[in-house]
């Protein structure tokens, strides 16, 4: 294997999951792809229609697209709970997702306060109505609720990153993540000038939830950086580990590059804009030597928490069309892999993401008609890539490529 290139569409899913209407009623009937070409009837995707998209949406929409015979497709079901762009991600380099709790942050307040007492660091509980107080570590973070997911799911450290250095704080949100269980700790600051912007942002939600309202204190305007700690999240067990152990780097390209770790390879964190990315990873393509290369697209999940399939459909038109460049590229010894890592449908009523399965859809040169079925975790695609070098297994997943090498002509 040469390169192994992974495109994550984010937010494309293809059909609501069996458990949806128990677990997240709100997401029934949902389907991003069909419900996008449906309301498209015109719009024609003709790389993503050759590689299999209809045959992986399983039903023909009312839409000039048809399924391809021969192409190598299948799904991928969410093995982590609800329907998250982080840990989609950490399942697709091959972790097993481990349940969170969900809780307030007050909750754990006190024995965050604790942990970071013991540590060295200054605490101060600073209360915006009884029984509802964040903390102020160093005078320049603030820690509390995620004020903009699903509550009690999340909790933030938040920095002004004009009075503390960004390795602070790291060090400040690993100690938060080693004593709470919800799914991220999402650790990020910015250039806001002073401390006082963090207060002044601050807020309570529901007579539960406390935190700081990100956007209002500025933190994403000048020199925002952030990393997101993920609950049961193993790096030295994911597919990237496991190649960097017989030498394969790995390329993380996009919103990809913000949630995973990778210190082994190359990575182009912090941008959106789907052109720059998708000409990133044309130019990494052809360089020397083997690797694997994940790119996520991120604007399609915009689109969704847009509401905008307009746009949506828009930004799928240019995906397709740099696929097509893609594909021109790869020789022999590549491969390509075109999925999603959870829906974001913008026609179901609602601005958040959906749970649904996902298409997977593969091209090698001289495979055909491959149907990959069902598969149970997006994990499978790490247990791939790992499997296609030769690599030993991450934590988690199937490899499908043994089923693929049957498919060649």
């Amino acid at each position: 294997m040469n390169k192994f290139v992974v495109i994550v569409l984010d937010g494309f899913g293809i059909g609501a999951m069996d458990d949806v209407p128990q677990l997240r009623p709100l997401d029934k009937g949902a389907n991003t792809c069909g419900h996008i070409l449906q309301k498209h009837s015109q719009l024609r995707l003709p790389t993503l229609e050759k590689l299999g998209l209809i045959n992986a949406l399983g039903f023909q929409p009312d839409n000039v697209m048809h399924p391809s015979p021969a192409a190598n497709y299948g799904t991928a079901n969410l093995q982590h709970q609800g329907a998250d762009s982080f840990m989609g991600h950490q399942e697709i380099m091959g972790t097993r997702p481990t349940a969170p709790v969900r809780m307030p942050f007050s909750l754990v307040r006190e024995q965050v306060a604790q942990a970071l007492n013991n540590a060295g660091y200054q605490v101060e509980r600073v209360a915006l109505q009884e029984g509802l107080c964040y903390l102020r570590v160093n005078g320049a973070v603030a820690i509390g609720d995620n004020l903009e997911t699903d509550p009690g799911q999340v909790y933030n450290v938040t920095a002004n990153l004009d009075a503390i250095d960004f390795a602070t704080v790291r060090a400040i949100g690993d100690i938060v993540r080693s004593q709470v269980q919800v799914s991220r700790v999402i650790v990020f600051g910015g250039n806001i000038g002073s401390n006082a912007a963090l207060h002044d942002a601050a807020q309570t939600s529901a007579d539960t939830y406390v935190g700081i309202n990100a956007p209002k204190s500025g933190v994403y305007r000048h020199g925002f950086t952030v990393v997101h700690l993920g609950y049961g999240v193993d790096q030295n067990v994911q597919a990237a580990a496991s190649l960097h152990h017989i030498g394969v780097p790995t390329v993380l390209i996009g919103k990809v590059a913000d949630i995973v770790i990778n210190p082994y390879g190359t990575n182009y964190p912090g941008i959106a804009d789907s052109s720059e990315i998708l000409q990133l990873t044309l130019q990494e393509v052809q360089q020397p030597g083997p690797a694997f290369i994940c790119t996520n697209i991120q604007e399609t999940d915009l689109a969704g928490h847009a509401e905008d399939s307009d746009r949506y459909a828009e930004r799928l038109q240019t995906v397709d069309s740099y696929l097509a460049q893609l594909l021109l590229l790869l020789g022999e010894d590549d491969a390509l892999l075109v999925m999603a890592d959870h829906g974001n449908d913008p026609t179901i009523g609602h601005a958040r993401h959906t749970r649904e399965k996902v298409p997977l859809l593969f091209w090698r040169a001289g495979v055909q008609g491959v149907d990959l079925g069902e598969r149970s975790t997006l994990a499978d695609v790490g247990a791939t890539v790992c499997d296609a070098f030769g690599a030993p297994p991450p934590q988690s997943g199937h490899s499908f490529f043994s089923q693929l090498n049957k498919g060649q002509l």
